[in-house]
């Protein structure tokens, strides 16, 4: 306890708090829309269990990880070597990583998976099957159990994610459990009015779904050594919403303006 309150003494230390506060929260972001449209899809009186569920899944996750430090940074060591080199940078550096480590190979898979399920989703929603409207998204296409395996996927790579940007900002352990209890309270608040909000206008969906592509994208340069900065990933997907909540904005008003 004494240790807990001398680290706490340290300005430095609050510092640290603050920032990963933010980047957790953040990086919870692309967790939660994943979350929100996957527990759309079930019936309504199960969505909000899954999304407690999915949420508790990846707050244990995040604190199992934490517990684990030593073999969590051991995922970094390089696991094989392609032996190829791709077209040179503009400093004669290699422009993609040949060295792969476990952590690539998961963020590639992980990648992968959500490129896989956001362009199924916006096939079904472009062609949507006979007699079913093509913003549905109350569809019962997926068991609980499926989606809460699915999430439990994805909860893996984010968790990986978030608690290795955690060791690289800071060394105290207390530090990093409680940014990802933070961020994982966050999203238990937030999981319910941001499903909610997508359900009651359905134009989000694709915009969502547009987001999750984009984070794939992003997740499967990351495992090839590509590093885009998360701040550009999260201006645009800002800038998207605040475009979106602008077009629905302009459709209330118009309706109103309809009904008067």
């Amino acid at each position: 306890m004494d240790g807990i309150l001398t680290l706490f003494s340290d300005p430095a230390v609050w510092a640290a708090l603050a920032t990963l506060l933010v980047m957790e929260v953040v990086l919870g972001i692309d967790n939660l829309i994943f979350i929100s449209i996957l527990s759309n899809k079930l019936p309504e009186h199960q969505r909000q269990k899954a999304r407690r569920v999915g949420i508790g899944l990846a707050l244990f996750m995040r604190l199992a990880l934490l517990s684990t430090i030593a073999w969590l940074v051991g995922l970094t060591a390089t696991v094989f070597d392609l032996g190829l080199q791709g077209a040179p940078g503009p400093h004669g550096e290699p422009s993609f990583e040949t060295l792969f480590s476990w952590r690539d190979l998961i963020l590639i898979a992980g990648g992968l998976f959500l490129v896989w399920k956001a362009t199924k989703e916006i096939h079904h929603s472009v062609d949507p099957t006979p007699n079913q409207d093509m913003f549905d998204t109350s569809r019962k296409a997926l068991t609980f159990g499926a989606a809460i395996v699915q999430i439990l996927l994805l909860d893996v790579v984010f968790s990986i994610d978030s608690i290795l940007t955690a060791v690289g900002m800071t060394e105290h352990l207390p530090i990093m459990v409680i940014a990802v209890i933070f961020a994982v309270v966050v999203m238990l608040v937030a999981a319910d009015p941001l499903a909610n909000f997508i359900n009651r206008n359905p134009t989000v969906v694709m915009l969502a779904l547009g987001f999750l592509l984009m984070i794939g994208a992003v997740l499967i340069a990351d495992g090839f050594g590509v590093h885009v900065p998360k701040g550009y990933i999260y201006t645009a997907m800002a800038f998207s919403a605040g475009v979106e909540a602008l077009n629905i904005w302009s459709r209330k008003r118009r309706e109103r303006l309809g009904e008067s």
